[in-house]
């Protein structure tokens, strides 16, 4: 059985933060690996078409690639599966085509502020657990307290990693204004 973690997102570009987790989840927090989803669309976000999901998989393909050190699988499930794409679907379909492997969810803690606006939010926590980043701005116990105060079962790993304050949208802001941006890319 292997323990993986499951890093979903648009990825939009990949950059140095997204790295900086790949790595904390298998050399820090003990995953045997991260299956990095890329999604075509998230339900709840506005601004990315899902006609680029394939162009966007096939980047973080290359990506990955550029980091051979890197346990990580880039993994185009969602692109096989119908619109909308509900996390919980996903791990659903990675349970079923991986009935052997143990699966959590990485997420943000701003993801995890929100997380009760998600489809089967309460499965996800329950059923697969998540390992949240810090971020900016969002205090993360009173955040799994509150979680924790509707249902104790809920697994919820609060991860001590260092915050890397870069993302996508400002890395796409950059290039459209002809600024070089390769140093933050991945």
């Amino acid at each position: 059985m292997l323990n993986i973690a499951v890093y979903s997102g648009s990825f939009n570009p990949l950059h140095i933060g997204h790295l900086a987790i790949m790595k904390h989840m298998t050399e820090v927090a003990g995953f045997d690996c991260v299956y990095l989803v890329v999604s075509p669309k998230n339900p709840l976000k506005d601004g990315i078409s899902s006609a680029t999901g394939q162009e966007r998989y096939e980047a973080a393909v290359k990506a990955v690639a550029r980091h051979p050190e890197l346990k990580v699988h880039v993994d185009g499930i969602e692109l096989q599966m119908p619109e909308p794409h509900y996390t919980i679907r996903t791990l659903d379909a990675l349970k079923e085509r991986e009935p052997q492997n143990s699966f959590t969810l990485v997420i943000g803690a701003d993801n995890l502020a929100c997380i009760r606006n998600w489809r089967d939010y309460r499965r996800i926590l329950k059923e697969y657990g998540v390992a949240v980043f810090p971020r900016t701005g969002f205090d993360l116990e009173a955040i799994k307290a509150a979680l924790l105060s509707e249902d104790p079962d809920y697994r919820i790993t609060l991860l001590n990693a260092e915050m890397v304050d870069m993302s996508s949208t400002t890395i796409r802001e950059a290039l459209a204004s002809g600024q070089d941006a390769s140093a933050w890319l991945m």
